[in-house]
């Protein structure tokens, strides 16, 4: 029996290097380069200065770790991944810098599965390589969290697909050269039957972004890097179609699954910033003659806050070592990432607000990160389906597992129990 909590020596000493790295070249990013789109827009500014840090992370052989070999990255497993992550979630520019930033690290492993050889040569190298940007387009403006409600739709016309519908939340349209889009092409099946996925080139005749949201109060109204998408008779090539028609979920299920195992230990990132941030404030502060970490209200917070952050990180890492385990996204793995999921803005939500509160009103200002990680949390509740739907999924895997009562009374019921357990050790009270 193999059980090991350890790190191997070598790839610690990488995580060591990618710890150093990130707070010393890549958090500074995050003072200097604060538009929404920063990280993700090759045309910003921030792309220049990205772009030395990003060759020394390709000499230290760790750009796009999440990729095989053949497309230039590492192969890392979930569990490797994931210990990058945790790093790299302190800064929003941490995963564009080692090039897996969502949504382009997703979709490249779309492409690199299920795209041709000239959609390849086009998109997939240069988006490997940074120097351009793409969108995920899936949720649609009237339908919420729920799929079976899509109208954005592809017909077959000869050699070419036309798109009528909109899309909404579809990060950084306004800046990508291409778009994978969610589309239904059979409407007389259940929508997981009847959904496909197609590429649409930048200025397509036929898309319109209507307008682009920004999460959060902090962006004027139009800057955001969400958009607002319409199709209006928009035709793409036949060839544009990625994988079978009708298996846009399985396609999808590519890139969601490790996505959201990235954007958990991404938040264990956050969780331990803040924790850093609390612990600091507590030592350094005197209040009614005494430090604040000798309070025992204090204690209590950071005591609480340890525990939850530990718990939280295992379980995300436990999550990441099924996928390793198993090499797919098998019923029992769906059930831990959903779990991991629906978790992420409970234990961000309560951690930070104790942090925050330990700041008093420093904490609540533009003069702290605190703020700004506060103002992203509900996003996490509601970005790749809502914390409601994944309890569900999680209650019903675990509830396969059970068998209702065989008769009037429970398996658990004590009468029952006691009088079978008198008839097999009964004769030692009678001894």
């Amino acid at each position: 029996m193999s059980w090991s909590f350890e790190t191997d020596p070598e790839f610690q000493r990488k995580l060591d290097w990618i710890d150093t790295f990130t707070r010393e070249e890549i958090e500074p990013l995050d003072l200097v380069f604060r538009g929404a789109g920063d990280p993700w827009d090759p045309e910003s500014p921030a792309a220049k200065a990205m772009a030395p840090l990003r060759d020394i992370v390709k000499k230290e052989k760790l750009w796009a770790c999440h990729l095989g070999p053949e497309l230039g990255g590492e192969g890392y497993g979930q569990v490797k991944l994931g210990l990058m992550n945790e790093i790299l979630g302190r800064s929003r520019f941490g995963p564009s810098v080692f090039g897996c930033q969502a949504p382009d690290s997703g979709n490249a492993e779309i492409l690199a599965h299920f795209g041709t050889p000239e959609q390849k040569a086009k998109f997939l190298q240069p988006l490997l390589d940074g120097k351009i940007a793409s969108c995920y387009s899936m949720t649609e403006p009237h339908a919420g969290a729920d799929p079976a409600q899509f109208t954005c739709t592809a017909e077959r016309d000869g050699d070419e697909w036309v798109i009528n519908g909109e899309k909404w939340f579809a990060s950084h349209a306004s800046f990508s050269e291409f778009l994978l889009v969610m589309v239904v092409t059979n409407k007389d099946v259940p929508i997981h039957e009847g959904a496909s996925i197609v590429l649409v080139e930048k200025g397509t005749p036929g898309l319109e972004i209507l307008r682009n949201t920004a999460v959060g109060p902090y962006v004027e109204q139009g800057g955001g890097v969400h958009g607002y998408l319409r199709f209006t008779n928009c035709r793409v090539p036949a060839e544009n179609l990625l994988g079978e028609e009708g298996g846009g979920f399985l396609v999808a299920q590519t890139r969601l699954g490790g996505g959201r195992v990235h954007h958990a230990m991404r938040s264990v990132g956050v969780l331990k910033k803040a924790m850093d941030m609390m612990c600091e404030r507590v030592k350094s502060r005197h209040t009614k003659g005494e430090l604040l970490a000798d309070k025992q209200l204090t204690q209590e917070k950071i005591a609480d806050t340890y525990t939850q952050i530990l718990q939280y990180r295992l379980h995300v890492l436990y999550t990441a070592w099924l996928i390793d385990k198993y090499k797919e996204y098998n019923r029992e793995v769906r059930k831990e990432i959903a779990a991991i999921k629906a978790a992420t803005p409970k234990v961000l939500q309560e951690v930070i607000y104790r942090v925050m509160h330990l700041h008093g009103s420093w904490g609540m200002s533009d003069e702290t990160p605190l703020m700004t990680m506060w103002a992203n949390i509900p996003e996490l509740g509601v970005v790749d389906g809502p914390s409601e739907v994944h309890k569900i999924t999680v209650a019903r895997t675990v509830l396969r597992d059970y068998e209702p009562s065989p008769g009037l009374f429970p398996t658990y019921h004590t009468p029952t129990l006691r009088e079978a357990a008198l008839k097999k050790y009964g004769h030692y009270l009678e001894d």
